[in-house]
């Protein structure tokens, strides 16, 4: 169980990842406040959460890592973006946007078992682990265009990219964000 904030959750999930436990450990989340990572699995907050996390029933949800060692638990920013952003082989930005936001998919298939024949797993392409949201200027309000795929790359101008609301610890002008080839086991309803 991890109480505290989505980075406090990313970190420990992280710390299990490089164990290599995240396969075989579930984890329970009480966050100490509303947050992306409530919204994104419908957590809720408070003696709830604790009682979910003891309680629940932990359900794979995909895990999304990046190229510079990281994850993601529920969101990935990169704001103002100007550049080429592609998911998969479709091109989701050439030009600018207000931001580019990533996120692990809640309501993607969970991946076969280990031991299944690789060649006969039915992955379904419309829900391959990871959300990506370009949000564009419009005339009134903003636009959001949201692309789902298995992988992510950019390339922008510099810019700061945010994992779980922790600024990254320098300006980068390329990144990619991946499903992982594990689930992550959640306590979540």
């Amino acid at each position: 169980m991890v109480e505290g904030t989505d980075a406090d959750l990313a970190a420990v999930v992280l710390r299990l990842l490089r164990k290599n436990r995240i396969a075989d450990l579930a984890v329970g989340y009480v966050p100490v406040a509303e947050s992306p990572a409530t919204r994104l699995w419908g957590l809720p907050v408070g003696a709830e959460a604790r009682r979910l996390a003891f309680e629940g029933a932990a359900r794979p949800a995909a895990l999304v890592r990046d190229d510079s060692g990281g994850l993601l638990i529920a969101s990935g920013r990169v704001e103002p973006i100007t550049g080429q952003v592609y998911c998969d082989d479709h091109r989701v930005l050439q030009g600018a946007a207000r931001s580019l936001e990533i996120s692990p998919d809640p309501d993607a298939a969970p991946l076969p078992e280990p031991t299944a024949d690789p060649m006969s797993a039915n992955l379904d392409p419309a829900a391959d682990g990871l959300r990506v949201t370009t949000v564009r200027r419009g005339l009134l309000r903003a636009r959001r265009e949201v692309t789902r795929g298995r992988a992510v790359q950019a390339g922008f101008r510099e810019a700061t990219v945010l994992r779980d609301g922790v600024a990254h610890p320098r300006p980068v002008g390329t990144w990619a964000w991946y499903r992982h080839t594990e689930d992550l086991l959640l306590v979540r309803p």
